[in-house]
């Protein structure tokens, strides 16, 4: 009794220290900068995801943060990486033309295909969720043709209009071609399709730095949130801007907060890393470059902050992991708060498969115990990828809560003290 007793004095002790240095006004200030208007929606490519990763890097910098090892400034230059804009595309199936509206094209460049000949089928049911399935189809490396239920009619025109603004490919990924088909469609038993696309290399980045280890260098710990959002939608009344406050200006404002913090304290025994990724929105792009930079075996755990801007199904003062039985993260982190009021829970979205739809993905899959904290209510969250997530929506205490809970129970990952164990690397 007495030992938990001191344990839970010295947690409120530390908990006092992390609400002065980390306020709620600057949680305030720094959400409303990155989810302004004149950001643009932080749309890969675009001007606003640009004005971003500066402010980003000058709030690394004004902390006190350095560049990753190997790199003369905060922006992580991702190689091999090309915007490609449709030109033309026809697509005919069963000897019927689709709609140019009803087709989203993913590849490198032109193509032709004259017969289902070593395409491969999949169809997109009511029952599935485009969301979750995209990515990983887009990213298959297979000659495909989606079939996509008219259920997911909004989703699609979302994608679309992304794409036609111009999509990101890799270019090691040249055999790549995916086209997506919306609508009521039978069997095919014939297939045509022409695409024209103009491809050009665009710069794409992540923002990182880092604070080295007193006593262990080279055991790293990673805290991430992902910068980029969706931008600026067509013909839309009264608003057109993707602001993006939750998603994910929320995390990546998490991430500066605690590199502040973690700076000012400067006594991380362990390496810390800290990096806002970019092109989440549309295929993970800076999580899976990143992931190359650094060896796995070497990444003690990762800390993916995603969408904390309102409170979890569990209430106020408390967050949900993502894989939370898949290593003993969750429960160092729950030990660590013993004492104060906020929880972390399992993932309450099991079906979802949260766990790999998010920039913790690449690293899990390598065996790190990468874990995303999230708070936000995905089945019912009526703001999720509307222009309506801006900040007025968001429990701005709430989130600063969830940064001090984060920065609290990290701490003995941070010394040194505890270990996470690994998690089962992924095998497809």
């Amino acid at each position: 009794m007495i030992v938990n007793a001191l344990l839970a004095f010295t947690v409120l002790a530390q908990a006092q220290n992390v609400s002065k240095l980390i306020k709620i006004k600057d949680v305030r200030q720094t959400i409303a900068t990155l989810s302004a208007d004149d950001m643009e929606g932080r749309a890969t490519f675009s001007r606003g995801i640009d004005k971003a990763a500066t402010y980003i890097e000058n709030r690394f910098k004004a902390a006190g943060l350095q560049p990753l090892a190997g790199n003369t400034s905060f922006r992580q230059n991702i190689p091999s990486m090309l915007k490609t804009t449709p030109l033309q595309t026809s697509v005919s199936i069963n000897g019927t033309q689709v709609p140019a509206e009803n087709v989203i094209t993913a590849s490198i460049g032109s193509f032709d295909w004259n017969s289902l000949d070593g395409i491969q089928i999949i169809k997109e049911t009511a029952g599935k969720d485009l969301r979750r399935d995209y990515r990983g189809i887009v990213n298959n490396g297979k000659k495909t043709l989606v079939l996509v239920d008219p259920a997911f009619s909004e989703v699609f025109k979302a994608y679309r209009a992304r794409v036609i603004g111009g999509a990101v490919i890799d270019k090691n990924h040249a055999a790549q071609q995916v086209v997506f088909v919306l609508g009521t469609v039978e069997q095919p038993h014939s297939l045509t399709v022409h695409y024209e696309a103009a491809s050009k290399e665009a710069p794409l980045f992540n923002v990182a730095g880092m604070i080295p280890g007193k006593s262990r260098p080279d055991e790293l710990v990673v805290f991430s949130g992902h910068y980029d959002h969706l931008g600026i939608g067509k013909d839309m009344a009264p608003d057109s801007i993707y602001n993006g406050a939750d998603d994910d200006a929320s995390g990546t404002t998490a991430v500066i907060e605690l590199a502040k913090y973690f700076k000012k304290l400067n006594n991380n025994e362990r390496t810390l890393i800290f990096v806002a990724f970019t092109a989440e929105e549309i295929g993970g792009f800076g999580a899976r470059y990143f992931t190359t930079t650094v060896n796995p075996d070497k990444v003690v755990a990762m800390f993916n902050i995603e969408m904390i801007g309102k409170p979890s199904k569990f209430g106020r003062s408390s967050a949900f992991i993502t894989g939370f039985e898949r290593s003993d993260f969750g429960k160092i982190l729950q030990r660590n708060l013993q004492g104060t009021q906020f929880k972390f829970y399992p993932d309450p979205y099991p079906e979802q498969n949260l766990f790999y739809r998010s920039d913790n993905a690449t690293l899990a899959m390598q065996g790190v115990p990468a874990h995303t904290i999230s708070t936000d209510q995905i089945d019912i969250d009526h703001d999720y990828h509307q222009v309506t997530d801006e900040l007025k929506t968001l429990d701005v205490k709430n989130i600063t809560l969830a940064i001090h809970a984060i920065a609290l129970s990290s701490r003995t990952i941070v010394s040194g003290k505890d270990t996470p164990s690994r998690v089962a690397k992924f095998e497809r």
